[in-house]
């Protein structure tokens, strides 16, 4: 029988890789083509892995809990009906593969050059002074894996550029110690991945180990405050209107439609409607280049215990509020029984985060990379203002706080962004608002 990879798929636009949270079969098993092989979890989506083909399982190559790349081998299949003599040729072929992979990686070290890494490993060894050809492989082929450079920067043991000790042995040294693998790029700051040996663990305390689903979170937070210098402004608006309106339809609607008209889903159709009139926040940046986005897709924010997933609604400003509130209804079910499909989370634009669910009055979110800018949106309090006459009335108030990536956006253009939602949504009523 023929021998067939299985490879980490690409399960977004802009994954690069993807942790094995979960093994759905097991060595010897037989499987069909398309039957799910594995749960795969990335920084966008959970998802299941299908087979390719038909066959037994002859070895599983990533243990659950292990990153790869997009690409990288996680499994092998005999595939059923193939001749013996394509077995006997793909082993000797596989291994010498794996020779050859070594033997590259070697020879990368002894010689200085650059050997195949993923961008995520260039990337953290950039950021901590990782010399990589100091460094031993544990993915296939002896290939260095997002894994092997995390662990190395938790134990502190990393090799630094110069260094002339082989991959497999190299000395270890101190964070004060290390010198950057990249020229004038200065490491990331120790205290960003402090070793847990310096946290002391008293009596009482509880350890929680990280889950996959939670370091993809912190690798994609990381990356978005490394990455774009971070600015915020607020504007206060008066959603009297907008509380009085939706109050009057909530009960008939839910009846009529058989899902809740939410408060949110009248700000996600502001906030479209806003970024059609200003199409430079809907933009995205790109090194050499400023993206600007045809297409107006607001992610939204869906929490769970343990999780924050952010699914798309496409085409918002083509939507009606009754169309968004359907929307906003099915995603957050999908999230919240596991359901949720790569395209559901594809094709963000700009990211509304309805932090005001829980309470929240003021906050400063984190860019949802690699948007340009993200708005949270405060929970709506009763609260006495100064009105036009000069009188003191108690209004309904709500905070609009939006966070920028200040490479894409300066604050005359965000200001007028913010005041346009804020006048949408003041001038909410039943006379000059459809619900559908």
């Amino acid at each position: 029988m023929a021998v067939e990879q299985i490879k980490m798929p690409q399960l977004g636009e802009s994954v690069t890789e993807g942790t094995i949270s979960k093994w759905l079969v097991n060595v010897g098993d037989k499987v069909n083509k398309y039957d799910p092989l594995a749960e795969v979890m990335t920084d966008k989506v959970n998802a299941e892995v299908p087979s390719s083909f038909a066959g037994v399982i002859k070895e599983l190559i990533a243990a659950e809990g292990d990153t790869l790349a997009v690409g990288e081998i996680i499994c092998t299949i005999e595939i059923e009906g193939g001749a013996d003599i394509n077995a006997e040729a793909a082993a000797p072929e596989s291994k010498q593969q794996a020779v050859s992979d070594s033997n590259e990686a070697v020879t990368a070290a002894e010689q200085g050059s650059k050997a195949r890494y993923s961008p995520a490993v260039l990337k953290l060894s950039q950021e901590h002074g990782i010399d990589l050809t100091q460094v031993s492989g544990t993915g296939a082929g002896g290939r260095i894996t997002r894994k092997d450079i995390l662990k190395l920067i938790e134990s502190g043991n990393i090799p630094a550029a110069g260094q002339q000790t082989a991959p497999a042995k190299a000395q270890a040294v101190s964070l004060e110690q290390v010198k950057p693998a990249v020229p004038n790029q200065a490491p990331a700051a120790p205290a960003q991945t402090a070793p847990a040996a310096n946290i002391p663990v008293a009596a009482g305390d509880i350890e929680i180990p990280v889950t996959g689903v939670r370091k993809a979170i912190a690798a994609n937070m990381l990356r978005s405050k490394h990455e774009a210098p971070h600015a915020w402004t607020m504007v206060e608006v008066d959603a009297t209107n907008l509380v009085e309106y939706r109050n009057t339809l909530k009960d008939e609607f839910k009846q009529k439609e058989g899902f809740n008209l939410t408060f949110f889903a009248f700000f996600v159709k502001a906030v479209a409607q806003a970024l059609k009139e200003f199409p430079q926040i809907n933009s995205m940046w790109a090194g050499d280049k400023i993206i600007q986005k045809k297409d107006i897709n607001i992610s939204i924010a869906v929490a769970t215990d343990d999780a924050l997933f952010v699914p798309v609604i496409k085409n918002a400003d083509e939507k009606t509020i009754k169309g968004i509130a359907r929307e906003i209804s099915e995603l957050a079910v999908k999230v919240r029984n596991g359901k949720l499909k790569a395209e559901d989370m594809q094709g963000g634009t700009f990211t509304v985060n309805n932090t005001g669910s829980f309470g929240s009055v003021q906050s400063m979110g984190i860019i949802n990379y690699p948007q340009a800018a993200i708005l949270q949106v405060e929970s709506i309090v009763k609260r006495p203002v100064v009105v036009n006459n000069g009188m003191i009335a108690v209004r309904d108030m709500v905070n609009l706080c939006l966070s920028l990536d200040h490479r894409v956006l300066d604050g005359l253009v965000c200001g007028r962004f913010l005041a346009r939602v804020k006048e949408i949504i003041e001038n909410i009523s039943k006379s000059n608002t459809s619900i559908y």
